[in-house]
């Protein structure tokens, strides 16, 4: 008998052994994401790509990868790194201005904990923005397609962060030295790095409140116009159901050279989604981004680029790591600034787009 209970201890140790070996977190982890696209411009334009502030799903009337990448992250108790190499529209519209191998990467940062007893982190290399509440990453959104703020501000950024979070997790503060605005190096004769914070407030895990901010000059030192900006949002989820995201962003750049004059531009935005099932979700946004004086969005026209824009997406989750997404998106400008099939300028454009994205 003794040797028997004997025998089922030893077993159930094993066994647990076993079990714990199997749940204990691996410290590299391999994870994949791509979504395809396509989109229907009912101005029907000759050119088949979105007009220029546009940066994310900006190709027209054909079937386009918008992003899809390969990431491998690392992550022990002390230290953690991350590495994605992507393809798609997405990265040749927003690493436009890079060189070589640089337009394909992604992500690519390094960091370290700097404290045994406290979260407080230093990371760097090219990270993912720390401005808004939209990414790349078109499944963690609530809209098919990009805000217009989150389309004209940055969705990445190279530099250092130094990070820390309350033990309650209800506190996350950073700041960020960087190479400018969405850049992994720096304009060519620029020598000013750019500053920025971020501020985060969980009170419960229901709601989220974010300050973020960036100062630096995206100019060569010899015409050098310092840029500051601010972004402002809220997450609320009121239900189970039920969720409002609201933004604005405001911002203000030198005129010339040592200028106290500025032009400024700024945009609010709010998003409601709606899930009525698991698998069904709606989401509604209305928008509007005022830049008269062209800094982020240079129209050309009289009265710069102030547009409203309005959109309506349905998503189907067809598996958990598989989703089916459609919106119809409008957009209505104080100028005619959106070509037609006969090279006129109108002030509304009307586009519809469906997406299938996975996770892997």
């Amino acid at each position: 008998m003794k040797k028997i209970i004997m025998f089922s201890a030893i077993l159930l140790g094993a066994t647990g052994s076993v079990c714990a070996q199997e749940t204990e977190k691996k410290p590299l982890t391999i994870s994949g994401y791509a979504e395809v696209y396509y989109q229907q411009d009912f101005n029907n334009p000759k050119s088949n790509t979105r007009p220029g502030f546009v940066y994310s799903h900006n190709r027209n009337n054909e079937v386009s990868l918008n992003l899809g990448f390969i990431k491998a992250a690392y992550e022990t108790e002390n230290m953690r790194a991350n590495l994605a190499l992507g393809v798609g529209s997405y990265m040749n519209a927003n690493y436009a201005a890079e060189e070589g191998v640089l337009k394909n990467i992604y992500e690519a940062n390094v960091g370290v904990k700097l404290s045994k007893t406290k979260n407080l982190w230093l990371d760097a290399g090219i990270l993912p923005s720390h401005i808004g509440f939209e990414s790349a990453i078109g499944a963690d959104c609530f809209a098919l397609t990009r805000s217009m703020m989150a389309d004209n501000s940055p969705y990445f950024e190279t530099g250092a962060k130094l990070s820390y979070a309350t033990d309650n997790g209800k506190w996350n503060m950073s700041l960020l030295v960087l190479n400018g605005w969405q850049r992994i190096q720096r304009v060519e004769g620029n020598s000013t790095p750019g500053f920025g914070h971020q501020l985060t407030y969980r009170p419960s895990d229901k709601v989220t409140l974010n300050s973020s901010s960036f100062i630096g000059s995206d100019f060569p030192d010899d015409e050098r116009k310092m840029r500051y900006f601010h972004n402002l949002y809220g997450q609320f989820q009121i239900s189970n159901q039920f969720a409002l995201i609201a933004g604005f962003d405001i911002g203000a750049q030198q005129k010339e050279k040592a200028s106290d004059d500025y032009d400024t531009w700024y945009t609010p935005v709010l998003i409601a989604k709606y899930s009525p099932t698991e698998k069904v979700s709606i989401a509604a946004r209305g928008e509007y981004y005022h830049d008269k004086n062209g800094v982020i969005i240079n129209s050309g026209t009289e009265n710069g680029f102030q547009t409203f824009g309005a959109s309506l997406n349905v998503d189907y989750q067809i598996l958990p790591n598989l989703v089916w997404r459609t919106e119809v998106k409008s957009l209505n400008s104080k100028d005619a600034i959106f070509l037609n099939r006969d090279d006129n300028m109108k002030k509304d454009n009307v586009m519809a787009v469906t997406s299938l994205a996975i996770r892997f």
